[in-house]
């Protein structure tokens, strides 16, 4: 059974930094692409940031300079830094996984980050 959940969420101040965590279990890891999504309220679900089997990142233009992805595949989980935080950071952060080879997909429960001004 796919389980992807998210740690790290809670109440930061603006220009303040948080840590997620995603750890995967019941699939084979380092073979998915995993990737950060966010929905705020009333908003669509938006990509924050990708990364590759093999490590390449990619991020959306809101976040770009100030948000960092990164895997370890040993502990099979998956991380977003997120530095110099605003109040429109604010949103639930779902962890998302993509089978390269079945294209299956699967969704964490999100954790909420809150940004305070």
């Amino acid at each position: 059974q796919v389980q992807l959940v998210e740690s790290g969420g809670g109440l930061v101040q603006a220009g303040g930094s948080r840590r997620l965590s995603c750890a995967a279990s019941g699939v084979i890891f380092s073979i998915d692409v995993m990737a950060w999504y966010r929905q705020a309220p009333g908003k669509q679900r938006e990509l924050v940031a990708t990364i590759t089997t093999a490590g390449v990142a990619n991020y959306g233009d809101s976040v770009k300079g100030r948000f960092t992805i990164s895997r370890d595949n040993a502990k099979n989980t998956v991380y977003l830094q997120m530095n110099s935080l605003k109040p429109e950071d604010t949103a639930v952060y779902y962890c998302n996984r993509r089978n390269v080879l079945t294209k299956v997909q699967s969704w964490g429960q999100g954790t909420q980050v809150t940004v305070s001004s």
